[in-house]
């Protein structure tokens, strides 16, 4: 019985953190498998923009447990359209914990952390259609260890109140 009580809490805690769900067009993960990111692994996450007169944010998602040994995490992203035309390319940097406290940033339940940061604000697509975003960590550790899963969300962008 205890053990459904923390299955239900834990349900309630996932589903209760992303307050705009409804405006997620897409949302996925990829597991790092043993938490060892090799540089040659990049997740490419697919999804399809079916209006394109309309701003989009979308969002890097990323879960690291609190052995992860930096308080940053250098990433770069690609973003293709359905030809795979490369449309653009950055060198981001996310802040997993704070650099003086060390205190871990994102929302935590045990030894992990859930992230969720922002990458592009009210962008619009060029024309409806397939896109891709392929992600590669940019560390210089090889692999990099104690990140467990990486991932993006596209929401349509609501108007600030």
């Amino acid at each position: 019985m205890k053990q459904l009580g923390l299955l239900v809490f834990t349900a309630l805690l996932v589903l209760g953190c992303d307050m705009n769900a409804g405006n997620a067009v897409y949302k996925e993960y990829t597991d790092i498998e043993d938490g060892k990111w090799y540089i040659k692994n990049a997740p490419t996450f697919t999804f399809t923009i079916e209006d394109a007169s309309i701003p989009y944010n979308i969002y890097y998602n990323l879960r690291n447990s609190l052995s992860y040994g930096y308080y940053n995490l250098y990433l770069t992203r690609y973003l293709r359209d359905s030809s795979g035309k490369e449309i653009e390319s950055r060198l981001d940097e996310l802040l997993l914990m704070d650099p003086k406290t060390g205190k871990p940033n994102g929302d935590g339940l045990g030894d992990l952390f859930d992230h969720k940061f922002l990458m592009k604000r009210d962008y619009r697509f060029p024309k409806p259609g397939k896109y891709t975003i392929q992600l590669k960590q940019y560390m210089r550790q090889d692999p990099l260890l104690n990140i467990q899963s990486v991932g993006i969300t596209v929401e349509k962008a609501t108007p600030a109140n």
